[in-house]
């Protein structure tokens, strides 16, 4: 196996990872990241291998558990009862009493909500240039997957700032500041989770929290740290990629003359899925082998950890034709922008109706945006989303 050096908190590999993913694939389909000290799968058949695989999983090998530092309890007292996390029973168990209650017909009847939030948004744009982050991508998400658990939409401002902090903890060059901030937020967002599930039972309603409480399997039913854990994770997961996608996606589509069909409703959907491929919104995710494991010529032994680059696959030159050409009209593929097997997103339903609902009516809308600076993305890795998003409309 061969080693490449590459820091992952270096701003120009945030602002256009691409190249380095060229280089790591010509080494081979796994490669050895010196600088998270670990293989990563970089060809899109070694991707997909590892994480259809059973024998990989997201769950910490009983061996090699540490103890949680005490400065991070709160956020691994949320983390032990999350999905993403766990691998069957527990994972199979809360999945699917999840998707009991996340069922893919109350998704589908929040496309009119969804139009109907994207025009308001609209509506308020204001004069001349501005940043279409906050006025357009951060929203939509957050206010669907609010109004959707049910939880008070005046809530979201409170909702961005516990999700952003959570998630910065998976971020590369994570430190101790960090860390507090994330068991702050973790504790904060629980203890409303908390209220508001009790204030649930009490008085349920017709939204998505109400059906997680009453969701039922065999007698059984989701604890509330489950519940605290789920709703936190529909939360964080539900909206953190989607501002990403909707950001990146439209950057792509102006610097790529692909505005005027964007309008197109036919467009919607290839236009979505090619987005999603071209420039995702999660670069990297985690596997444990649990067993000997043979991938692409490598032997995983039970305990190793091991990076699946899923936007090195997603310009995989093995799997696509001309990879770095973005082209809606493309032979359709599944692609890596959700991950794939066990720990498929639950959300993507969620999210590709937001993207096939909110661009289109974006492009009908303001048929002349245009941008008015430079996009640059974020300094953060392996999350991969734009800072600021300056527009003209």
């Amino acid at each position: 196996m061969k080693t490449i050096a590459q820091s992952p908190t270096d701003p120009e590999l945030a602002q256009n990872p691409y190249p380095f993913y060229d280089r790591i694939r010509a080494l081979g389909p796994i490669v050895h990241w010196e600088d998270y000290g670990m293989p990563c799968a970089t060809s899109f058949a070694a991707v997909n291998a590892i994480l259809r695989d059973r024998r990989f999983g997201r769950e910490i090998p009983a061996a090699q558990r540490q103890p949680v530092p005490d400065h991070l309890r709160p956020f691994y007292a949320v983390e032990d009862h999350s999905m993403l996390e766990l691998e069957p029973p527990r994972h199979t168990r809360l999945r699917g009493l999840v998707t009991r209650a996340f069922t893919s017909r109350r998704i589908a009847a929040l496309e009119p909500e969804i139009a109907a939030l994207t025009h308001e948004l609209i509506d308020r744009f204001p004069e001349g240039p501005f940043d279409l982050l906050p006025h357009f991508a951060q929203p939509i998400p957050v206010i669907i997957i609010a109004r959707l658990l049910g939880v008070p939409e005046e809530m979201k401002n409170d909702l961005l700032a516990w999700s952003n902090t959570m998630v910065a903890m998976y971020m590369a060059g994570r430190n101790r500041a960090t860390e507090e901030a994330a068991a702050a937020a973790a504790t904060a967002f629980s203890d409303f989770m908390r209220s508001y599930i009790t204030e649930r039972r009490a008085r349920p309603a017709d939204d998505l929290l109400t059906h997680l409480i009453a969701a039922e399997a065999d007698g059984d039913r989701l604890s509330t740290d489950e519940l605290i854990s789920t709703c936190i994770l529909l939360l964080n997961a539900g909206h953190e990629a989607t501002v990403h996608s909707i950001g990146n996606g439209v950057k792509t589509l102006l610097e790529n003359d692909y505005w005027a069909q964007t309008r197109t409703p036919d467009m919607a959907a290839p236009i979505t899925e090619e987005v999603l491929r071209y420039d995702p919104p999660l670069h990297l995710f985690t596997r444990f082998a649990y067993e000997d494991i043979e991938v692409a010529g490598h032997r995983f032994a039970p305990g190793d950890q091991v990076a699946c680059l899923l936007a090195a696959a997603n310009r995989d030159p093995g799997h696509w034709d001309a990879p770095h050409v973005f082209d809606p009209l493309r032979v359709a593929k599944p692609h890596q922008a959700f991950g794939a097997g066990l720990h498929f997103c639950v959300g993507a339903p969620l999210a590709r109706l937001e993207l096939t609902t909110a661009l289109p009516i974006l492009a009908q809308r303001c048929p002349e945006l245009r941008l008015a600076a430079p996009p640059r993305y974020g300094d953060t890795y392996h999350f991969h989303g734009l800072a600021a998003l300056q527009v003209r409309a």
